[in-house]
């Protein structure tokens, strides 16, 4: 009996080792390995001397058509997501192109599904706003900044449509404004903008997970950006 018992015993050890032994080893992919801020003007708040205001704000759905999504209303599910990093040193004009987008694909893989693509600005383009005679003197006040994505419009619609990106991170201000179809098709597609992010040069190009935190409080003015903070994960 005590045999039997032994053998059973041994037999079920034997199976668990021989279990253990076929899963994977860990590798470590899924781990991150440093958070990197990527908000601007943050600063330590004391009585005497309260945080400066971010620069980095969120563009959200309803900025751009009434009815849509505020910035506290974008589901948590679209506030987290991969990250992919573009140089717009590697462009060959002021902004980001199809075949820009074709060059970067093929030499770091497809856009992952869902992810904020993060446009990292090069001295070198200092994008200046085309202004045709007379549109200078009917910028309203409320406009959302001085210059344009730095993205052409059907590499963006591309990224929105065939790889299902969810938003879009620059280090400078954006001018929606001066491209109404874009910023109809980024609203309806429920996709948000983040300007004014900062410190894009400590990212990979890939590998990163973004969080995007933007604030609750109401926005009243029609067009205006929400104070965010974003967050990234890197490997």
């Amino acid at each position: 009996m005590r045999i039997r018992s032994f053998i059973i015993a041994y037999a079920l050890v034997l199976a668990i080792l021989l279990f253990a032994d076929r899963r994977p080893a860990s590798t470590g992919q899924d781990r991150y390995s440093h958070v990197v801020d990527l908000t601007d003007g943050q600063s330590a708040t004391t009585p005497d001397a309260p945080a400066a205001e971010s620069r980095t704000r969120i563009i959200a759905p309803g900025a751009l058509i009434p009815g849509t999504w505020a910035a506290g209303q974008i589901p948590p599910e679209r506030l987290v997501a991969p990250l992919v990093v573009m140089d717009l040193n590697a462009a060959e004009g002021p902004q980001i192109s199809l075949d820009d987008i074709a060059a970067w694909e093929a030499r770091h893989g497809m856009i992952p599904q869902g992810a904020v693509v993060a446009i990292r600005r090069a001295a070198a383009h200092k994008i200046s706003t085309p202004v045709a005679s007379g549109v200078a003197s009917r910028v309203a006040s409320d406009d959302l900044s001085t210059t344009p994505l730095p993205m052409a419009r059907d590499a963006a619609l591309f990224l929105i449509d065939a790889r299902y990106t969810i938003g879009f991170a620059v280090e400078t201000t954006v001018n929606l404004a001066s491209d109404r179809t874009l910023a109809r098709q980024l609203a309806l597609h429920g996709d948000y903008v983040v300007e004014g992010a900062a410190r894009f040069t400590s990212l990979p190009r890939t590998g990163s997970l973004i969080i995007v935190a933007p604030s609750k409080k109401m926005i009243r003015k029609p067009g205006e950006a929400a104070p965010v903070r974003i967050l990234a994960m890197v490997r």
